[in-house]
């Protein structure tokens, strides 16, 4: 099979397209039904003692992936991990009730933003039929792929409250969050299309993502020079961001971070990721606490703007940091509806965000944070809402889509 693409044109999407391009993987994921007396009953079968909830453990069974997530909820974190065999993700996911859906943080970006009325064009390293069915017909991609094959996903949504019993003790589920776990031979590879060139040379605002899951030192600074070189066919006046993620080898953090700093134009992360980077837990409500994170992450990643996306604010620190405002506030504005509305977010929910207003302590940070950072920053406030089943996965990349949505249709950015 050669490897296939779809562009085409749509005078209902007025950015174009090829204008925006997303990359560099989509995925297909189980997201499985949160059932609080099946994970109590598989804890005593397998004997789980809180000793040994611990979310970095080794995944190679369904023991060990069970004990991984009463670790993070234990720690009340979310995260990403890389399981052993793609069985163990299918066994599990089986005893659960599980919808499958599109997943990727350039997919879902796309997605949104197509909700938003801007169309892009999604690179991918996978295809398959499901991934056929569930895609929009109106979404434009690029594939790498030779052959079809997908490796789903396992997406674990913890609840708001829960309570789990052990032997010799008990998990409280405190806050929602989500957890991810893969085994996915094909971003392991993330070969590069070949019609990629050709569509950077296109695009105005570039997505890259999706290097946290690859585990050979080698052919990890080979794709990134593969990518680097890629990036040069790009007009003068594109946008290249790049959004971080967990990484499954946190050793080659360090390569992805240093090339990333060097090409990209925007870095972005989430709060796990801002902690990943320091090693050590930031009072995201303290602005002394906030703007020493932002002094320390400049010292890893020295020049591009830096986006912090977070559960209370956003923020963009950096000589920049006042062109991307707007897309800070469209960022959170779709983030936000995704986690009341999940897949059925509309652009009206998106607008709807807009009329709340923030809670006080989001406010009085966002105010106090330019006054005490030592560099430019433009800071704005989340909202904080609730609903009975929150959506906790893919808020990142409905921020991404958000803002990279906003900033796409700005005058000054016109064609």
């Amino acid at each position: 099979m050669q490897p296939e693409k779809r562009i085409s044109t749509d005078a209902a999407f007025p950015s174009g397209p090829g204008r925006i391009v997303l990359g560099l993987g989509g995925t297909l994921d189980y997201e499985i039904v949160w059932d609080e007396q099946l994970v109590q009953r598989l804890a005593a079968e397998h004997d789980i003692r809180i000793d040994e909830c611990d979310p970095t453990l080794e995944i190679t069974h369904e023991r060990s992936l069970l004990a991984v997530i009463l670790g993070f909820a234990r720690e009340r974190q979310g995260g990403e991990r890389f399981v052993q065999s793609p069985e163990v993700i299918e066994a599990f996911a089986a005893l659960h009730d599980k919808t499958i859906t599109l997943g990727g943080t350039c997919v879902r970006a796309a997605l949104v933003m197509r909700t938003l009325g801007i169309r892009s064009t999604v690179h991918l390293v996978s295809i398959d039929d499901d991934f056929r069915r569930l895609y929009p017909k109106d979404c434009d991609y690029i594939s790498s792929a030779d052959h079809d094959g997908m490796f789903p996903h396992l997406i674990v949504q913890l609840p708001e409250h829960g309570r789990i019993e052990l032997a010799d003790g008990e998990i409280s589920i405190q806050g929602p969050n989500r957890l991810i776990f893969v085994n996915d031979p094909p971003h392991v590879q993330m070969k590069l299309s070949t019609d990629l060139r050709e569509s950077v040379s296109r695009a105005r605002w570039l997505l890259i993502s999706g290097f946290n899951v690859m585990n050979d030192p080698e052919l990890l600074e080979q794709r990134l020079r593969e990518l680097g070189s890629t990036l040069e066919a790009r007009p003068t006046s594109a946008v290249v961001m790049f959004e971080d993620a967990g990484f499954h080898s946190p050793r080659l953090q360090k390569s992805v971070r240093e090339s990333m700093a060097g090409i990209v134009d925007v870095y972005s992360m989430n709060e796990d990721e801002l902690q990943t980077h320091l090693g050590h837990a930031v009072d995201l409500l303290d602005p002394g606490s906030v703007a020493e994170a932002i002094r320390d992450i400049r010292c890893l990643i020295d020049h591009p703007t830096i986006v912090i996306h977070t559960r209370h604010w956003a923020l963009a620190c950096g000589p920049n940091a006042e062109r991307y405002a707007k897309g800070l506030r469209g960022g959170i504005s779709a983030a936000t509806a995704r986690y009341l509305h999940g897949d059925d977010v509309t652009a009206a929910s998106v607008a709807a965000i807009a009329e709340l207003e923030p809670p006080l302590e989001h406010l009085r940070l966002a105010a106090s944070l330019p006054r005490v950072a030592s560099e430019p920053v433009v800071c704005v406030p989340a909202y904080s809402v609730s609903v009975e089943r929150p959506t906790t996965i893919g808020l990142g990349d409905c921020f991404v889509g958000g803002f990279l949505a906003v900033l796409a249709t700005r005058s000054d950015d016109s064609d």
